[in-house]
């Protein structure tokens, strides 16, 4: 099993469930939830940062549908009172 850094220096196991529910949360399906999971999992190194795993999640789903990331960061800033942490692309 691979441990993950989280952002108060902590290791823990990384859990793609995790992954999972927060994009469901977000508004994907669960199909698309677990196969951006499953992308990250085939990634995610020993010791990565999960600040890194976030802005591949957010990748994920800004490329399969914008509107799933901004649920994600409005969740961030509003409920865990988290910056957007990326650049947010221009909007049209």
């Amino acid at each position: 099993m691979v441990d993950v850094i989280k952002r108060d220096g902590r290791r823990e196991p990384f859990v793609p469930e995790k992954i999972v529910v927060s994009a469901i949360k977000s508004g994907a399906p669960p199909n698309d939830a677990r196969s951006i999971a499953q992308a990250i999992e085939r990634d995610v190194q020993e010791g990565m940062k999960t600040d890194e795993i976030r802005r591949r999640v957010l990748e994920q789903l800004r490329a399969r549908n914008p509107s799933w990331e901004q649920h994600w960061l409005i969740y961030d800033e509003s409920v865990k009172k988290r910056a957007a942490g990326i650049a947010q692309p221009a909007m049209r």
